[in-house]
């Protein structure tokens, strides 16, 4: 294709603002906006959920929405298939919207494009939230992989996993692009009121992310005992994937807050404005991440001219520069140790507030320089160029 400007794409995606609550769902967004500015690709968008102005969306009504969860899935992929009109390809983000590329590449003839942003094989917990839909969305992830035209990767180290899960699949078709990250929407911001909302004094850290086995956060709130009780902790962190998890960490809560009343549990979703003057005031943040393809929230974060502390999995390493821009911690089959670990790298940034100043500037310059959504979406259009 010599121009591209005739280029329409199906984008397929679970979320869709307003219904963002992870990582995937702000990827899909950003690179929607990103895409459409260019002025070449023209993004039809179908998600999931009630009616949206600028996307085709889809619901089941009852008595379908008492069925398993993986089968409800199932069913609105097929509705999404079925209403597409005429692109140049389709690109399905996440498990959830894959089976509606898979079934469009089919029906239509036309190209498929996936987005990597986590593996089922390398997060067997789901089980416990999907039970037997665990083995369905496994299923249409291998399915997908191994008939897309092409995987985008998040990151190298989700390339690796991609091939070491899915030995059928050609490597080279697996092309690494890296989330981006709107630093003018994520920059340094003062913002005492939202610090007085919430009681936060003092140097603090802070978590940001769901309460599932995949985000650690279990293992922060156990690493804090250990942290110097003179410091805060923000957890910002809503409902729970599943029951254990959630009763798991709402104890471990519960139990450093009878020690420490420097303990803030934000469980409702925060508003952008809030985060972010979190996120700014924040002398460190903590990303102790069991599993995480790259892991947008450190970007965010870093953005912010905030310290990060994570675990080194994934594509963590291809976002935080260890000692340069934040801390990366090992992660060890002894929880224990990983635990003290962690708990070491949050004393040493928390103590030392020209040490998090030092980071946390290193961590912006590194942001703008490497992660722009305009860079992302240059990449992926030239990836669309080349297939068709």
């Amino acid at each position: 294709m010599s121009s591209g400007k005739d280029l329409s794409v199906a984008v397929l995606t679970k979320e869709w603002p307003p219904a963002i609550y992870g990582g995937a769902g702000v990827h899909v967004s950003n690179l929607v906006t990103a895409l459409n500015a260019t002025g070449i690709v023209r993004c039809q968008v179908s998600c999931f959920g009630a009616p949206r102005p600028d996307a085709s969306a889809y619901e089941l009504n009852e008595p379908l929405t008492k069925i398993n969860p993986a089968l409800q899935t199932l069913l609105i992929d097929s509705d999404m298939a079925m209403n597409l009109k005429e692109v140049s390809l389709v690109h399905s983000h996440t498990w959830y919207a894959n089976f509606a590329g898979y079934l469009a590449s089919k029906i239509y003839s036309i190209l498929h494009v996936v987005t990597a942003h986590s593996l089922e094989p390398l997060r067997p917990w789901k089980a416990e939230q999907l039970g037997g839909g665990y083995v369905i969305s496994s299923w249409v992830e291998k399915t997908a992989y191994e008939s897309a035209s092409a995987i985008i990767s998040v990151s190298d180290g989700m390339r690796a996993d991609i091939i070491n899960a899915y030995p059928k699949v050609d490597p080279s078709k697996i092309i690494t692009i890296r989330n981006g990250i709107d630093t003018e929407k994520f920059k340094p911001t003062n913002n005492e009121k939202v610090l007085k909302k919430y009681g936060v004094s003092g140097p603090f850290a802070i978590f940001v992310g769901r309460i599932t086995r995949q985000k650690g956060l279990a293992h922060l709130l156990r690493a804090w005992k250990l942290v110097d009780p003179r410091f805060a902790i923000v957890i910002a962190a809503g409902s729970a994937d599943e029951p254990v998890i959630g009763a798991e960490v709402e104890q471990l809560i519960s139990e450093l807050q009878k020690s420490r009343s420097n303990v803030h549990w934000i469980k409702e979703m925060l508003p952008h404005d809030e985060l972010v003057a979190l996120l700014s005031a924040a002398q460190v943040f903590a990303c102790p991440s069991i599993y995480e393809p790259l892991g947008i929230v450190n970007l965010e974060a870093m953005a912010c001219e905030t310290a990060v502390v994570a675990s080194s999995v994934g594509g963590i390493p291809e976002v935080v520069s260890d000692g340069e821009t934040g801390y990366l911690v090992k992660l060890s089959q002894d929880s224990s140790q990983f635990e003290a670990e962690f708990a070491g790298a949050l004393n040493k940034v928390l103590s030392d507030e020209s040490l998090a100043q030092k980071l946390g500037a290193a961590g912006r310059n590194r942001v703008v320089a490497e992660f722009g959504w305009d860079k992302v979406a240059r990449t992926t259009i030239d990836l669309y160029r080349s297939l068709i």
